[in-house]
């Protein structure tokens, strides 16, 4: 199962968190983006181009010590179809380097549309009868707002091709709550959320006892995570909102069973623009490997 490969890696590196690489061209550092304008003009290829120097060197300074990297669509939709290529790009050279790849895509749609989705970042596209892997990401982030039959591809994908989902359950935003925690009878959206993850995880326990269908949990909702923790004890979390949106490792110990497994922790702008803080953007890569070194240390620390 794909999710137990996650969890090796977390066990080998004693360090449960995930690198995001959701880079906006103002974190690129000005050498860089000088360079690459220079070469390619101030255009979408020079922006995309800047953007994957950065992410390489940031890949090479970390793969030793986070366990994943989990890279946000958006952030290369942006700039067009060469930052997709670009994503394209980062996926294969992260996997080069050993890295479990998170895709940050947040797909769904009607049953059709999803196994497409699938295809793309998951199982691989049909050419000729052959799967052609087109994206190739270990993991993806799913939304399960359309029902079983728009997961059902995707938890497919997991079982055929070893891959894992996170499902989206209690989001870090601020406005999270306005759709998340309405009630549909007794129980919060949140709630019906996970049991239906639980149910979409049946049949895909790895070796260590958890689902390839995982579970996207904010880490600015704590005691949240708690109960969502009882209520779905096979599924591991991805936890964003560490770092840059307000939590710190108090706020993410909730996530994690007993075992010391069950969450991933990810942190984004903390580490990438790092170097922001020491002044050095010269030596950016060392900036964003002594901030995730300091994050293990600190979320391991609570841990106990």
């Amino acid at each position: 199962m794909s999710i137990d490969v996650l969890i090796k890696k977390i066990k080998e590196k004693n360090n449960p968190t995930v690198a995001g690489l959701d880079p906006l061209l103002s974190y690129v550092p000005e050498h860089i983006t000088t360079e690459c304008f220079k070469k390619y003009g101030e255009t979408l290829e020079g922006a995309s181009k800047a953007i994957y120097r950065f992410n390489t060197a940031l890949i090479d300074e970390l793969s030793d010590v986070v366990a994943a990297v989990k890279l946000q669509s958006a952030y290369y939709e942006l700039y067009g179809w060469r930052g997709v290529k670009v994503l394209d790009e980062t996926v294969r050279y992260a996997k080069d380097k050993g890295l479990y790849v998170i895709v940050d895509v947040k797909r769904n749609d009607i049953g059709s549309t999803a196994k497409a989705y699938a295809g793309a970042y998951l199982s691989g596209a049909d050419v000729g009868g052959k799967l052609i892997p087109a994206f190739g990401a270990d993991s993806i982030t799913v939304n399960g707002y359309l029902g079983t039959d728009g997961i059902t591809p995707f938890t497919e994908a997991c079982r055929e091709h070893k891959k894992s989902i996170f499902v989206l359950v209690k989001t870090s935003n601020p406005s999270s709550g306005e759709l998340q925690d309405k009630k549909i009878g007794e129980s919060p959206v949140y709630e019906v959320m996970a049991d239906m993850v639980n149910g979409w995880g049946e049949g895909l326990i790895g070796e260590y006892g958890y689902s390839c269908v995982g579970a996207v949990v904010g880490a600015t909702y704590p005691e949240m995570q708690k109960v969502l923790r009882k209520r779905m004890p096979k599924a591991y979390f991805l936890v964003p909102g560490y770092g840059a949106q307000g939590a710190g490792a108090a706020d993410v110990v909730n996530a994690f069973n007993e075992d010391g497994l069950g969450a991933v922790i990810n942190s984004s702008r903390a580490i990438m623009c790092a170097y922001k803080k020491t002044g050095d953007s010269v030596n950016f890569a060392r900036a964003a490997r002594d901030e995730a070194v300091r994050m293990r240390d600190e979320i391991t620390a609570a841990l106990g």
